[in-house]
C-alpha cells in the first residue's frame, strides 16, 4: 500500500459547460486534488450518503452494502487503482472468511461505498501524480502566462474620441427636470 496515497472526498462539483458531475478527492495530507467525472446518479448518491440522508427504501450501493454484511464480508477499502486512455479504474478491497477479496469496480460505485462503509480511500501514486492538480502549481503557471503578456495593452484607435460621444450626452443630460410645480406648456393651454 506504500504506492498508495490516501484521500478524501472533498466535494461533488457540476460542469457549467455540460452539467456532468465532477467528484474532486483531495490528498489528506497534501493540498493536491484529483478530480473524477461520474454520472449524476452516482454523484446524488454520493451526496446523499455524505448528508446523511435517510432514505425510505435502500438505494443501490445501500443495497450492496446490505449484501457484504449478510454475507459477513468486511469491506476494508476502496481503491482508484489506474488511469487508461482517460478512464479511471477502481477496486473494492473486501474481507469473507480469511480471504482478501479485490473486486474491480468504477470508481464512483467505489466511493459510494467507501462513504457508506466508512472505509478508506486510497488512490494510486502514479494515478495522483499524472492527473492530479496542485492550485499552488496551477497559479504559478498562469502566473507566469499573465507576465510574458504586455504590460500595456494600446488603446483603441480614437479612444478619445469615442469617448467624447459620451461627454456630449452627459452634458445634454438634464438632470435636474421639471420642478414638481412648474407649469409644463401642455399645462397652460388648457
Amino acid at each position: 500500500m506504500s504506492d498508495m496515497v490516501e484521500v478524501v472526498i472533498d466535494s461533488i462539483r457540476v460542469s457549467l459547460m455540460s452539467q456532468q458531475r465532477i467528484v474532486i478527492l483531495r490528498e489528506a495530507h497534501a493540498e493536491r486534488y484529483l478530480p473524477i467525472w461520474i454520472g449524476v446518479y452516482e454523484a446524488e448518491s454520493i451526496t446523499i450518503a455524505l448528508q446523511s440522508v435517510e432514505v425510505a427504501r435502500p438505494l443501490t450501493h445501500d443495497l450492496l452494502r446490505n449484501v457484504f454484511n449478510a454475507l459477513n464480508a468486511q469491506i476494508i477499502r476502496v481503491e482508484v487503482s489506474s488511469l487508461r486512455d482517460d478512464t479511471f479504474f477502481g477496486n473494492i478491497i473486501a474481507e469473507a472468511d480469511g480471504r482478501e477479496l479485490n473486486i474491480d469496480a468504477r470508481p464512483s460505485d467505489a466511493l459510494n461505498l467507501a462513504v457508506r462503509a466508512h472505509v478508506p480511500i486510497l488512490v494510486a501514486r502514479s494515478v495522483m501524480d499524472s492527473a492530479g492538480i496542485t492550485p499552488e502549481e496551477d497559479l504559478q503557471e498562469q502566473g507566469e502566462q499573465v507576465e510574458k503578456a504586455p504590460k500595456e495593452t494600446p488603446e483603441p484607435e480614437g479612444g478619445e474620441d469615442r469617448l467624447s460621444i459620451f461627454e456630449d450626452f452627459l452634458e445634454k443630460l438634464d438632470l435636474e427636470g421639471p420642478a414638481e410645480d412648474d407649469e409644463t406648456d401642455d399645462d397652460k393651454d388648457q
